[in-house]
């Protein structure tokens, strides 16, 4: 057999190269088209956060409902790589902070080399800003945190990004005013244990694994500093009302006695504009017809009512979402 001509080795490699493009940048699409099934990847959080145990939640709601589609929930940096990763396609649906999507749609700040094209299927629950340490370390006011060594959070994440504009709204400079470090929530929790940060940021729904187990450390008194103080200079600021006061009621964590006022910011679920609205719809369809699987899986999802999921996102929300409020008549534009 005679060997084949280098343009058609050249055009074969092209091909499959730009077929591996196209399922990289719409796996869904791809799927679709050839009749198989579609299998959809989440962008969550790290392991100790809400994100991810929610998340896996919503994978197992979607793989065991809808007919032809799987999905999985993947271990992220969560806010800020969540949303790099939707842009770049290589994830179908995402958790973020409200402000950190607000960034990536207007292309602000971590997201200045390109703006998110997202839209919001629901929004979730409130972020609670935990600021975090231990009774005798000399902290009770976010002031306090200066000539401090403070965890700021992982990079790529929206707790990195809350923390660094509270401390700006409450006058500081992360890099010049503090020592700060940037760990995710477990590592933070490692080294408060064993003094390497004097305290830190964590955003995250109520109760947290990794600070309940700090909380049940033997030998350990954990305590939340407040952080509401922060609210009205940070929505000054962003020229929004994004942040709101919320209260983590006492005994949320072993040893709390008392309710600690923070500042809170929604929890949205996003998707690509270019999302199918069909499959859309049904996503959305899906966490409210399986609700209770959800509560379930983690006490945080109870907390999703039809009223709060369709309003307050800083992304419009995709059509196909719309299509489902309206159908059980809880859209109201």
């Amino acid at each position: 057999m005679p060997p084949r001509p280098r343009w058609r080795i050249a055009s074969i490699a092209l091909t499959t190269a730009g077929a591996l493009v196209a399922l990289a940048c719409n796996p869904q699409e791809m799927a679709q088209r050839r009749g198989g099934t579609q299998r959809l990847s989440i962008a969550t959080g790290g392991t100790g956060g809400v994100y991810y145990p929610y998340g896996g939640g919503i994978a197992k709601v979607i793989s065991e409902h809808l007919d032809g589609v799987e999905a999985t929930a993947e271990v992220t940096a969560a806010s800020v790589d969540n949303l790099k990763f939707l842009r770049d396609g290589k994830s179908d649906i995402v958790f973020t902070m409200a402000d950190t999507l607000d960034d990536a749609l207007n292309g602000r700040g971590a997201f200045s080399d390109g703006r998110v094209p997202a839209r919001a299927l629901a929004v979730l629950y409130p972020n609670y800003t935990h600021v975090v340490t231990l009774e005798g370390n000399g902290l009770d006011r976010l002031a306090d945190l200066r000539g401090r060594v403070v965890s700021t959070g992982s990079p790529g994440s929206g707790t990195e990004v809350i923390a660094l504009k509270i401390l700006e709204a409450m006058g500081m400079d992360p890099a010049a005013d503090l020592e700060s470090q940037s760990l995710g929530v477990s590592q933070s929790v490692d080294a408060l244990k064993d003094g390497k940060v004097d305290a830190f940021f964590w955003g995250g729904g109520l109760p947290t694994a990794a600070i309940l187990d700090l909380a049940s450390s033997p030998g350990v008194t954990m305590k939340l500093i407040p952080s509401v103080e922060a609210v009205a200079p940070l929505n000054e600021r962003a020229g929004s009302d994004l942040y709101d006061e919320v209260v983590i009621p006492a005994s949320t964590y072993p040893g709390q006695a008392t309710d600690v006022r923070v500042v809170a910011v929604s929890n949205v679920l996003a998707v690509h504009e270019t999302m199918r609205a069909d499959l859309a719809e049904a996503i959305t369809r899906a966490i409210f017809e399986h609700h209770d699987e959800l509560g379930a899986i983690h006490p945080q999802a109870r907390t999703l009512t039809l009223e709060s999921a369709s309003t307050r996102s800083p992304a419009p929300f995709h059509p196909g979402a719309i299509e489902y409020y309206r159908a059980v008549n809880a859209w109201r534009p």
